[in-house]
């Protein structure tokens, strides 16, 4: 913990020299990073004495909040979403820094039986044997409607499916029983109350989804926001992420 304090402190230093002027960091991001984001951060205020103001929704609300002009410094997002956004001119050009990867992961209630998804074979039969699959509106689900027609077996599936609204996990449908398995980001699933993890899937089909923060334009406090994204992509604080099933950058 000592090293991780040092280079927050060398961060501080060399981002905002003057402590004694804290700024307030406005962030904006999807959740696939959150758990070890909320674990992270607090050092980080405690060390710089910024304050870190963040709100947490899916995909989709990012997306609209950003084209609605709210005002933010910086955002977390799928790698490709922030390429998007330098494009759309709301993201600084050469600002991205990649943060976390996540691949996709399945999860059923707690005290359920596990079902077999060690091999493409056997997911395909465990995903047509289930009475109801949930999924969610960001890159996870994307890819797995995506999935379930290179299984083909969308078409069975399709009335079986339930698609959370966007910022909504995908396991709160999964502990309350709504569905009988539910798919979505590992570090979305592992950890999540009443859910039991059933594991990623399978190598030949597991899909990685690479997590980046963005600085926006015309953001108040750039650099405060470039020394929380050096605090976050440091080595001693990617212990945060991998507890969560996440690779580091």
């Amino acid at each position: 913990m000592k090293s991780l304090f040092l280079v927050i402190g060398t961060t501080a230093t060399l981002m905002q020299p003057d402590i004694t002027n804290a700024a307030e960091i406005k962030v904006l991001s999807t959740q696939a990073t959150e758990g070890a984001y909320r674990e992270l951060v607090p050092q980080f205020e405690k060390a710089t004495r910024h304050k870190v103001t963040t709100i947490f929704s899916g995909t989709l609300d990012v997306q609209k909040r950003l084209a609605a002009g709210e005002s933010y410094d910086m955002i977390i997002m799928a790698a490709p979403a922030i390429d998007a956004q330098i494009k759309a001119g709301k993201v600084v050009a050469g600002s991205r820094v990649d943060i976390a990867k996540s691949g996709v992961a399945v999860g059923v209630p707690k005290g359920a039986p596990k079902p077999d998804i060690s091999t493409t074979e056997a997911l395909k039969k465990t995903v047509l044997a289930a009475k109801s699959i949930g999924y969610s509106t960001g890159p996870s689900g994307v890819y797995v409607i995506n999935l379930f027609e290179k299984l083909g077996v969308a078409e069975q599936v399709k009335d079986k499916l339930k698609q959370t609204p966007t910022g909504v996990f995908v396991g709160s449908i999964i502990a309350n029983r709504e569905v009988e398995i539910g798919f979505q980001q590992v570090s979305e699933l592992a950890d999540f109350p009443g859910v039991d993890y059933v594991g990623p899937l399978p190598a030949e089909v597991q899909q990685t989804t690479l997590f980046s923060s963005g600085i926006i334009v015309g953001g108040k406090e750039a650099e405060a926001a470039g020394a929380l994204v050096k605090f976050l992509t440091s080595p001693e604080a990617g212990a945060a992420f991998k507890k969560r099933g996440m690779e580091p950058g």
